[in-house]
């Protein structure tokens, strides 16, 4: 028996402890659709009521997946065994034509719902590896997206989403990416307490990017190698981002140098940066050795964001940021009310701050 073979067979048999309530059951009424490597993931996906699972057998899957149903379950066999990778033509699916991954879409009178991505690989996708739009209840567990030109995994328009123990790797821009609309200029939305935690990024320009949001928290992930750790972006539109906590997470030697963009200077060396937020805990977290001469370079930084809009009361405390240059700590904004406490650092702009 060949080792595709002997693998899709222990698969199967894993589906079939599931299936009769072992592991993670499914409800009674509820579907399993198996799918293995040559067959459709599309398909099965078209084919899956809301509470049905999609089941993909190890191997390379070469096409792009749409989801628009609610209470839908797509799970690999693992991430380093399940790999979605492009088609060698897109043909006339918008998700693919698009360059993405999978799409999990709704509408704005009908949000997609409670779906789930889980313990598969996204790799080399044009655009982005999973790109959701008007979601509530998203869950992205152990899912790793890798080389993807753009974004690794990102959402708009969404709320309550989790996006937990996934790896996001060599993305064109950020690991991961949640912001309250890519097209036009509004406030930020109340993202209703979405969840990024104990997530891996490297090799990325940003690990991580929230953008114009609010009520959220960002906690327990590792960011090393990127050209920044973790970046918290609002403007000067009401209401304003922030209203979030970034704690306990490690964010170590992000020094990777990424050129200019026509909304950003190059970027290199930053750990965390606060640009036109407030009222956000920066707390607990480990930021050490990003080091680099750009404007936003530095352990935990406040810049003014590119519109000029200033952070306020945003509360860093209790940190460990040692050996971060051009300092550990540096506010570089005119922004009121930002207070720093009980961390542990050696060199702050300005100065006294440590």
């Amino acid at each position: 028996m060949t080792k595709r073979k002997i693998a899709y067979a222990a698969f199967a048999l894993s589906l079939s402890a599931t299936a009769v309530g072992a592991g993670a059951p499914v409800a009674a009424g509820h579907t399993v659709h198996w799918v293995k490597p040559g067959e459709s993931v599309q398909k099965a996906v078209d084919a899956a009521r809301p509470g049905d699972t999609v089941m993909l057998a190890p191997g390379t899957y070469r096409e792009s997946v749409s989801i628009t149903t609610s209470n839908l379950t797509l799970r690999g066999s693992g991430a380093r065994s399940t790999v979605l990778v492009p088609a060698e033509a897109p043909g006339t699916h918008v998700c693919g034509k698009a360059g993405h991954g999978i799409c999990v879409t709704g509408t704005e009178g009908r949000p997609v719902g409670q779906v789930t991505l889980r313990s598969l690989t996204l790799r080399g996708f044009a655009k982005n590896g999973l790109w959701a739009t008007r979601t509530e209840g998203l869950r992205v567990q152990r899912v790793s997206a890798e080389k993807n030109g753009q974004w690794g995994l990102a959402q708009e328009r969404s709320v309550r989403a989790e996006f937990s123990d996934n790896t996001a790797r060599d993305n064109g821009d950020a690991g991961i990416f949640v912001a309250n609309t890519i097209d036009r200029e509004k406030g930020a939305d109340d993202a209703e307490g979405t969840v990024i935690s104990r997530n891996v990024l490297s090799g990325n320009r940003i690990g991580i990017t929230v953008r114009r949001l609010r009520h959220l928290s960002v906690d327990r992930n590792e960011a090393t190698g990127n050209c920044a750790g973790v970046f918290v972006v609002g403007d000067e539109v009401l209401p304003r981002a922030g209203e979030m906590s970034v704690s306990r997470n490690h964010i170590r030697a992000n020094n990777k140098h990424c050129p200019a963009t026509p909304r950003l200077s190059f970027l290199q060396g930053s750990g965390i940066v606060l640009t036109g937020a407030e009222k956000t805990q920066v707390t607990r977290n480990r930021i050490v050795d990003n080091v680099g001469t750009s404007p936003m370079s530095g352990g935990i930084v406040l810049y003014k964001s590119f519109v000029g809009a200033l952070n306020e009361h945003n509360e860093i405390r209790d940190n460990v940021v040692l050996r971060n240059g051009t300092a550990d700590l540096a506010n570089r904004d005119t922004g009121k009310g930002n207070t720093f406490g009980g961390n542990r650092c050696a060199v702050s702009e300005p100065a006294g701050m440590c």
